[in-house]
């Protein structure tokens, strides 16, 4: 029985100093617990504990993750499919995405002039790449071709 306890206090020790390092879904914390050696069991009795005090909140890690991918340059459709594919509901992700409070159709914009300048813009086969560019990043169809299309005698705020 003690050595069962102990096994117990390891995988939430082990959980909890990867929590100190950066936020993690409660699915990969899991994951990462069993490919340390922890039993699935141990493994998700330590992470609804750290859930329980605090420590571990999916929703926290969404905003998180979200606000990170979204400085980074990524779109929305990038972000809810990355987000989905951390164990989160659907409802999670949505939560996130509006806590970015982020002009996805801007973001796109400032991607394409770090990029291209707006002479290489009236090249359509340039045009396509970039619109392609900003979909592989994450942008919807719409903000794509807008961003690609925008130039600064069009749009004042370039």
């Amino acid at each position: 029985m003690a050595g069962a306890r102990r096994e117990g206090a390891d995988a939430y020790q082990r959980a909890l100093g990867l929590l100190v390092r950066r936020e993690h879904s409660r699915r990969d914390l899991a994951r990462k617990l069993a490919q340390r050696g922890v039993e699935p069991a141990e493994a998700a009795a330590a992470v609804e504990r750290l859930a329980g005090q605090g420590y571990q909140d999916d929703q926290r890690f969404a905003e998180s993750f979200a606000r990170d991918r979204t400085s980074a340059g990524y779109g929305p459709v990038r972000i809810r499919v990355e987000l989905a594919g951390h164990g989160l509901s659907e409802d999670a992700i949505a939560g996130a995405l509006a806590a970015c409070e982020a002009d996805w159709a801007a973001l796109a914009r400032r991607q394409v002039e770090r990029r291209w300048r707006p002479a290489e813009l009236a090249d359509p086969a340039r045009r396509r790449k970039a619109v392609e560019f900003l979909l592989r990043r994450g942008f919807d169809q719409g903000d794509a071709w807008s961003a690609v299309r925008a130039s600064p005698d069009e749009d004042g705020d370039l």
